[in-house]
């Protein structure tokens, strides 16, 4: 039995693309009279079947050899494209996760969409970002990877203008296309420049090539720097880093699903990717650098927030900035550690504020407060996962940073002291939002705001619990050290700067400071509320460049390429015009015009002949 569940592990995300096509029944130009709940049924029953096989699964596969499938795809000319899929206890803990979360998510939207009648897309569109993440999880080739997370682009732009009749959704559904495609085509570069040089897209190919790879430095970084670009727009790193704040335009069930394994595709690639980056130091430079600057600067910027969904949108860039540096250190198994704990945390983060968005009908956490006695379960939901977002002993985020620093501190001093800053600064901006959403008195928003449906708590809950809960399930598969191996000194300086966010932002926004609190400095309050003037940067440069390029190709196409077009079939109506004016429909006319012009052809001939014999007379 465990055989054929391991041998059939290539099925799990064939499910959740069934429950799409079947989804497509209860579109409301097909199915009427049921209307689209149904949709949401199926896909919950085909996200729980892909659940249930990888959960049976992993405990066959859990400390023994990694399983390879070869699937022939495509051979012509010499080129052979075999899609490789490896079936291990990581391939399939990443299963897991998505599903397991993806399940929550659905049961979530549930409540949430409750009488939106775009249920079987909403749905439709979250199987398919299951079905292609679980692909990306089992794929072992980097060109199969790029055409995944070609589908998991699209599926962004769906799932992010899913309310297609509003502009800012519309807006921000195409900017976050656009954005991910200036990456997406680095990528592709990088994608096409590797297999000349290694000879094979596996991943486990070209870990080994690495290994004994001699090949010029510079071509080396222009290629690294090339395959870092792709992660880099999904991951949401400075300066591609705008998408995803735009992408909170989407109902909320979706961004459970995107900010928690969705925007972390990128960096499980990037992960995958590491020996061949560490070819080149320039590129394992710049991506502890891009890491660095995103974790320092999305953590400042969500404190100076006051939407919810753009707070949580800079904290899911700055934990993916943290996941570059450990991939630039060479810390990977500190990166998929961090990946886990932080899709479960901050799962309940998200849910808990969407249950709060809800009811209160505001994202505006400035017009909230007072919450905690009339949403205990939501309060702690979001507690419990700013938790274990941090370094808070003994929650998931403390062990994933730990590991983390502890792998740092002596070939990167620097960067392990900056990412005690980063665990300070989002520990503060974590509890910043609790204390305006929870804390002090109700507001006008929040007078009447009871807990919501069960099928929007529940989900809360178990990942809430869950939150709670890892550290001992990976305790119990020896993932972690025993508290005797720890180091100290490394342990409480995570502890203390996590404390450190933690108190003073309760004394901030809890205590006497004047509300609503501000900085001193206008201008840094201004820098850090508009996103260090990104949008604004970006608009004055690259997008007005563009916009200019645009203009003059477009005068040129209009002017001179339509011009000579217009100018040719101009001359061609008026040459026909005049021919036909001149044509007199006579015989004897013809026959004149002929005449005259066989005439002056002739003259023309005989002028010719006798120019030729005077030049040879005179010659």
């Amino acid at each position: 039995m465990a055989e054929f569940l391991i041998q059939s592990v290539w099925l799990i995300p064939c499910y959740p693309l069934m429950g799409m096509a079947l989804s497509m029944l209860w579109f409301p130009s097909i199915t009427r009279l049921t209307g689209p709940r149904p949709a949401g049924y199926v896909n919950l029953l085909m996200t729980a079947i892909a659940f249930l096989h990888a959960l049976l699964v992993f405990p066959a596969i859990w400390q023994k050899p990694a399983v390879e499938f070869q699937f022939p795809w495509l051979s012509v000319a010499g080129l052979n494209l075999t899609l490789p899929l490896e079936v291990s206890a990581l391939t399939v803990g990443a299963i897991l996760l998505i599903t397991g979360i993806n399940f929550l998510a659905q049961l979530y939207a549930v409540g949430y969409l409750e009488m939106d009648w775009g249920w079987a897309r909403f749905y439709a569109l979250l199987a398919l970002f299951e079905g292609g993440m679980c692909g990306l999880a089992l794929c072992d080739s980097l060109f199969f990877s790029y055409m995944i997370l070609e589908i998991l682009t699209l599926g962004t732009y769906l799932l992010i203008g899913f309310w297609f009749n509003q502009s800012l959704v519309v807006t921000g559904a195409r900017d976050a296309f656009l954005t991910k495609r200036i990456g997406d085509l680095f990528l592709l570069m990088g994608v096409l420049a590797i297999y000349p040089l290694a000879g094979t897209w596996d991943f486990d190919g070209l870990a080994a090539w690495a290994q004994t790879a001699e090949v010029n430095p510079k071509l080396m970084t222009l290629v690294g720097l090339a395959l870092v670009a792709g992660p880099m727009g999904k991951c949401a790193q400075f300066p591609l880093h705008l998408w995803l704040d735009e992408a909170m335009e989407g109902p909320f069930p979706s961004t459970v699903l995107r900010n928690s394994v969705v925007v972390a595709t990128g960096a499980w690639v990037l992960i995958k990717l590491q020996p061949v980056l560490a070819l080149s130091p320039t590129v394992t430079t710049a991506v502890i650098a891009i890491g660095a600057v995103t974790a320092l600067g999305a953590s400042l910027i969500s404190i100076a927030q006051i939407d919810v969904k753009r707070v949580l949108s800079y904290l899911a860039s700055a934990y993916m900035g943290i996941v570059f540096m450990a991939v630039g250190a060479g810390q990977t198994q500190a990166a998929l550690l961090l990946l886990l704990t932080y899709a479960i945390a901050v799962s309940s983060v998200i849910m808990s504020c969407g249950s709060i968005v809800l009811n209160s009908i505001t994202q505006d956490v400035t017009q909230l407060g007072g919450l905690w006695s009339r949403r205990p379960i939501s309060g702690l939901a979001y507690a419990v996962g700013a938790l274990g977002m941090v370094a808070v002993p003994p929650l998931g985020g403390f062990w994933a940073l730990l590991k983390l620093v502890d792998g740092l501190r002596d070939d990167y001093p620097t960067v392990a002291v900056l990412l005690l800053v980063v665990n300070d600064l989002v520990a503060f901006s974590l509890v910043r939002g609790f204390c305006l959403i929870f804390g002090n008195q109700p507001k006008q928003m929040a007078q009447r705001s009871p807990e919501n449906l069960w099928t929007i708590t529940l989900p809360m809950v178990i990942v809430a619990s869950l939150t709670v809960h890892l550290p001992l399930v990976l305790q119990s598969l020896s993932l972690l050290p025993s508290w005797a191996q720890i180091d100290k000194t490394v342990a409480l300086l995570l502890t203390w700067s996590s404390l450190a966010g933690i108190v003073i932002a309760a004394v901030v926004y809890l205590g006497p400071v004047e509300k609503p609190v501000r900085l001193p400095w206008k201008p840094l309050q201004d820098l850090l509320a508009y996103d260090f003037y990104t949008p604004k940067l970006y608009r004055s440069s690259v997008v007005g460049s563009v916009d200019i390029l645009s203009r003059l190709v477009d005068w040129g196409d209009r002017y001179i390429v339509d011009g000579l077009v217009n100018l040719v079939g101009i001359v061609s109506i008026f040459g026909g015009e005049t021919l036909k004016y001149g044509n007199t429909g006579k015989t004897q006319s013809y026959a004149l015009t002929i005449a005259v012009g066989v005439t002056v052809l002739i003259l023309l001939s005989a002028w010719s002949i006798l120019s030729n014999l005077k030049l040879v007379t005179l010659g």
